[in-house]
């Protein structure tokens, strides 16, 4: 009984890898016959596993189901879910704290003690710094995500930072995480133009609105458009410099929301960033410690920039 078992678990871990097997290349997998694989696998169906005949019937993959049967992790998986529900229970989506602590238990509860202690290793030695976002419903990003997957227009109340709700028709094009925040990247059809909207701010209308062709992402990808959004476009001064490294060099000092880089050569980069002042400007500008010039920007960037320039030679000029 105890070696069938096993050849059973051996069996599932076979089929979990996401591809067709024959009948032979399982029995000589398993060391077993064709008969005994045949067997085997009915046996997995009766426990609920999907497992499904290709190639008439000399063939087998497992698919999906209506109900969610036992998996067979390995050592690197078990440890990525673990690490990933513990991050989801401190997330942004309303309500699935609990959800992810009750999974995260379930799974501790079978881990080994080696992956158990890992897991606990790496949860005890981190600090969560900073409070995350507005919380946003499960549902409501379902709802979205859905009508993106389906090209369906998307009707919703929006609440705008500045007060007021008004009712918004859009094109939904992608949903992204940046930051603390969810947002909405979507064709505003009355605007007749590519806006994005925080997702804790508007609540879905039903029906959904009529299908549409799917139109390409602004600036490349929704990711570069939010970031430019984000980090320069919504800021009262705004600058652009060419930093005279390329776009690689730079990435790594550069943080998400801080500013847009566009590459040019492989010499040279484009810096895309905003702020409230011109010295905050200044300060971000040279925060990527590489050298530059400036390109476009309002008037007191330049006076910003020399007198920056002349106190940091005071303070190393012979006395």
């Amino acid at each position: 009984m105890l070696e069938t078992s096993a050849r059973l678990l051996r069996l599932l871990s076979l089929l979990q890898t996401h591809r067709d097997w024959s009948g032979g290349e399982l029995a000589e997998r398993l060391g077993v016959t064709s008969r005994t694989v045949r067997r085997d696998v009915e046996r997995l169906r009766e426990l609920g596993y999907p497992v499904h005949a290709t190639q008439g019937s000399a063939g087998y993959r497992l698919g999906a189901g209506a109900a969610l049967p036992p998996l067979l992790l390995d050592d690197e998986e078990a440890v990525a879910v673990a690490v990933g529900l513990r991050s989801a229970a401190g997330g942004s989506v309303a309500g699935i704290e609990e959800t992810s602590l009750r999974a995260l238990t379930k799974l501790e509860q079978v881990l080994p003690s080696r992956l158990r202690h890992r897991v606990n290793t790496l949860h005890t030695a981190t600090v969560r710094v900073g409070a995350t976002g507005p919380a946003v419903s499960p549902d409501t990003l379902m709802t979205i995500a859905d009508a993106c997957r389906r090209h369906e227009g998307l009707r919703f109340d929006y609440a705008s930072p500045r007060g007021g709700v008004t009712t918004r028709s859009v094109e939904p094009h992608s949903l992204v995480s940046f930051g603390r925040h969810w947002y909405l990247v979507a064709w505003d059809t009355d605007r007749d133009d590519w806006r994005t909207f925080r997702v804790d701010r508007l609540t879905p209308r039903t029906p959904y609105g009529p299908r549409f062709a799917p139109r390409q992402p602004p600036d490349g990808d929704v990711a570069t458009y939010l970031s430019h959004q984000l980090s320069s476009r919504t800021w009262p001064c705004q600058a652009t410099v060419t930093l005279h490294e390329s776009a690689e060099a730079v990435a790594d000092r550069i943080w998400p929301g801080m500013g847009v880089v566009e590459a040019v050569d492989e010499h040279n980069c484009l810096f895309h960033v905003g702020a409230d002042t011109p010295s905050a400007l200044v300060w971000m500008i040279t925060s990527v410690d590489a050298d530059f010039t400036l390109v476009s920007g309002p008037p007191e960037l330049a006076e910003a920039l020399r007198a920056q320039a002349a106190r940091c030679l005071r303070a190393v000029r012979p006395t």
